[in-house]
């Protein structure tokens, strides 16, 4: 890599990261270019070289985001074992995630709407990769060896992930804690039921 390219890699690496501090602590529409470039220790002419707008910014931080999480979570489905098995280590994974990188899968859903175009498309595609597209292949593996109920896949990854997104709810961490907990709670919801009764308990 010449000088001058590894220069830039490390401003364009100082602008997201000053980025995404910003955009977790106040979102999208309260970020302006001139706190992106101060915190980034840039001129504003600096970060405009790079990035011709606030949301050119936004949406390369939250790409790079969401593919870094997607192969986190590929890990998971290529791994062996059950539905149940594969389905905890990625949940297992999700929730291990520090707070700010849980932060950013709360600004994809939080600030999409207010893309439109290209851009809307190609954050909620990267999102759609790193998460409930995983989940669906395991879903998809788990109704094909009998270990689930046949049924439409892409819906039943959908409700497992809104499933896994009340636990990192500050509800839902006070109740059951930081540990092990969440991860038994979500996957005894998905598989028994939510209001199943332990295996030889009577009515």
């Amino acid at each position: 890599m010449a000088e001058s390219d590894e220069r830039s890699a490390i401003t364009i690496g100082r602008i997201l990261d000053a980025a995404r501090a910003l955009f977790a602590a106040r979102g999208y529409p309260e970020v302006t270019t001139d706190e992106i470039a101060r915190a980034a220790r840039v001129t504003k002419g600096g970060l405009y070289h790079h990035f011709p707008s606030k949301q050119r910014v936004y949406v390369a931080m939250l790409l790079a985001d969401l593919e870094a999480k997607r192969r986190l979570f590929a890990a998971a489905v290529a791994s062996h074992g059950t539905c149940r098995e594969r389905l905890a280590r990625l949940t297992g994974a999700f929730l291990a995630l520090p707070e700010d990188e849980s932060a950013m899968l709360r600004l994809v859903r939080r600030d999409v709407n207010f893309f439109q175009g290209e851009d809307r498309t190609r954050l909620v595609r990267a999102y759609q990769r790193a998460l409930p597209e995983q989940v669906e292949a395991i879903v998809r593996d788990g109704m094909a060896e009998g270990e689930l109920a046949p049924g439409n896949p892409r819906l039943v990854s959908w409700a497992f992930v809104g499933l896994v997104q009340v636990m990192i709810g500050d509800y839902a961490v006070r109740e059951l804690g930081e540990g092990e907990a969440r991860l038994e709670y979500v996957l005894r919801l998905f598989f028994e039921g939510a209001v199943a009764l332990p295996a030889g308990v009577g009515r």
